[in-house]
């Protein structure tokens, strides 16, 4: 490994990074300097562009901006407040039922959305000012719409996935898909089990029983739902592909917010399509430059040149797995979720193939580790938005957050070394 060509690499973009530099910008330029070793300006510019454009030459892509409309649609169709009325027919009767119910919203908002700072602000909006009023901590609610709102990052349909797999080179979405389902419900499973244990010594209440026609009526409102049956059941069936998937998705949305719900109106569409085109525009730039720094990478041999260090360090599985689960941890307290998947998938993909780890496997891993990073200072998309809509300072909120950090870093480990957690339903479903 060039080490001059590491320096170059990595110092620029922490360099670029520090002075405020947009991260795709930071990425890019970062490449380019990088190519400057090894050519000159010229074919650096030319090879950057190269990188960029064919890195975005993919039908797989296509199912980004099909899934962040969908996404926008859900978030302007009224959907969360219905969602939160289901969850209180599911979580009602457990002790801390609000808390129950945050978490199950924040699982289904969040696989519907697909984003965790949606969710966050989505699901929390509503459900601060009720646990208030009955008397919960705020700086509690806000911790457990914290910890919950990243689950739908897991639960399909997850752009996320999909990142990952043109990263990989074409790891099977759907697959990844499937694979997130188990540790996604886990995940919001043990969040409600600390959640629920805290309500118990507190003796926060518990819902009264709903009515017969109180069950049937919420969830007969919970057609959002719906969205995730069609797309996955239509993907596992072999109906229509992932990328179709998220067109049929944008149909479902649409029908259900403005001609179900009457929430959005079509004055609203120019606006959410030129929402979801600013969004979309955002995550493309971001992916087509860290395709060009994964030729940087390659030009200096550092993946594999990694590779060989991590496995010069120990030949144990359990060893290196936890190593680079403990770096991922680090590098998600200061990088968001894609920027950190775009980087660093490229590194460590080719250690954990040389271990014999399924890349599905490792797509779930990486991905549950990278929703941690989400919750944690000092970046965290999550834990801002989710302070800002509990109206509690981040100071007061990181105590009550430390139950939830153990038990997701604990789940993290067993979703490691228990690869049937995240294979088990792609091979029963897909003979994967």
């Amino acid at each position: 490994m060039d080490i001059q060509s590491v320096l170059v690499l990595f110092g620029t973009f922490a360099l670029l990074m520090v002075l405020g530099v947009p991260i795709a910008f930071a990425i890019g330029l970062a490449a380019f300097a990088t190519f400057l070793l090894f050519m000159s300006f010229d074919q650096s510019v030319y090879i950057v562009a190269q990188q960029v454009a064919s890195g975005l030459d993919s039908f797989t892509l296509l199912a980004i901006p099909f899934f962040i409309l969908a996404g926008n649609i859900m978030n302007r169709g009224g959907i969360a407040m219905r969602l939160i009325e289901f969850a209180k027919v599911l979580g009602g009767r457990l002790p801390g039922a609000l808390a129950h119910c945050n978490v199950l919203a924040n699982m289904m908002f969040g696989s519907i959305s697909g984003s965790a700072v949606a969710s966050a602000a989505a699901v929390g909006g509503v459900m601060a000012p009720l646990q208030k009023k009955e008397g919960y901590s705020p700086a509690f609610s806000a911790a457990v719409n914290i910890a919950s709102c990243p689950t739908g990052l897991l639960i399909p349909p997850s752009a996320t996935f999909i990142v990952y797999s043109l990263i990989t080179n074409g790891t099977s979405v759907a697959a990844l898909f499937v694979a997130g389902y188990v540790p996604g419900i886990l995940m919001g499973l043990c969040l409600m089990l600390v959640a629920g244990f805290i309500a118990k010594r507190r003796g926060y209440p518990v819902a009264e029983r709903p009515s017969s026609r109180e069950i049937v009526d919420k969830t007969l409102a919970a057609l959002p739902l719906g969205l995730i049956v069609i797309v996955m059941g239509g993907i596992v069936g072999g109906v229509f592909t992932a990328t179709e998937a998220s067109a049929v998705a944008v149909v479902y949305t649409l029908f259900l917010a403005v001609v179900v719900y009457r929430e959005v109106t079509w004055r609203d569409l120019p606006g959410i399509v030129l929402e979801s085109a600013v969004t979309t525009s955002i995550v493309l730039l971001m992916i087509g430059c860290s395709i060009a720094m994964s030729k940087a990478m390659a030009f200096a041999d550092i993946p594999y040149s990694i590779s060989d260090i991590l496995l010069g360090l120990s030949e144990n599985p359990i060893v290196l797995l936890l190593i680079i689960n403990l770096a991922l941890l680090v590098v998600g307290t200061f990088m968001d979720m894609t920027p950190a998947l775009l980087i660093f998938t490229p590194i460590f993909l080719p250690v954990v193939e040389d271990l014999g780890m399924d890349p599905v496997h490792f797509g779930v891993v990486m991905t549950f580790n990278l929703c941690i990073g989400i919750c944690t200072p000092p970046v965290g998309s999550a834990l801002f938005v989710g302070c800002s809509v509990g109206g509690v300072k981040i100071g007061e909120v990181l105590r009550p957050m430390l139950g939830f950090y153990a038990v997701l870093v604990a789940l993290l480990l067993v979703v490691t070394y228990v690869p049937e957690l995240s294979l088990f339903l792609p091979r029963v479903l897909l003979g994967y």
